[in-house]
């Protein structure tokens, strides 16, 4: 199964071309490294109204399995893509933000800073990821092995019950 994501990057000065938006393409390598696919990738500026209509509208599409959004995730007044995040999402999926934490600790005390949250919209999973090339890359490897099964599970795919 081929899974479809959407990669949003979240970045005032990316957004304005003040600085070039590396993690978006490494999310983009990762993700085809899987033989998955890119449905669309976008860079936006930290506006939770316009992170908000872009999730939903991309989401309500049908044409993505999983968003991530990249950046926005800390404690600066400007870093709203949880709060967006929450104000779309129907459901959560509290045990990806968790484990990624989590997995981040080991590497950096700095992950206890991070706000990201992940959730459900419809049959679509929506996943905050960091900001840096770095984090985003290595928080994505974290959660790697459970979506394609969340992906079935979301498409109430039948083969779902036989990879677990």
């Amino acid at each position: 199964m081929t899974i479809r994501f959407g990669i949003l990057t979240i970045s005032d000065r990316s957004s304005r071309g003040e600085r070039e938006d590396t993690s978006g393409p490494e999310l983009a390598r990762l993700i085809r490294a899987q033989n998955w696919s890119i449905a669309r990738q976008h860079i936006l500026p930290d506006e939770e109204s316009a992170i908000r209509a872009i999730l939903a509208e991309w989401a309500d599409s049908g044409e993505m399995d999983v968003i991530l959004t990249t950046g926005s995730t800390g404690f600066s007044g400007r870093d709203v893509a949880p709060e967006a995040t929450r104000a779309v999402i129907q459901r959560d999926a509290p045990g990806l933000a968790e484990t990624m934490r989590a997995e981040s600790l080991k590497k950096t005390p700095h992950a206890m800073l991070s706000r990201a949250v992940a959730g459900i919209r419809g049959r679509t999973l929506i996943i905050n990821l960091p900001g840096s090339p770095k984090g985003a890359v290595e928080n994505l490897q974290t959660i790697l092995p459970v979506l394609l099964h969340a992906v079935q599970l979301l498409k109430d795919d039948p083969s779902s019950e036989s990879s677990h």
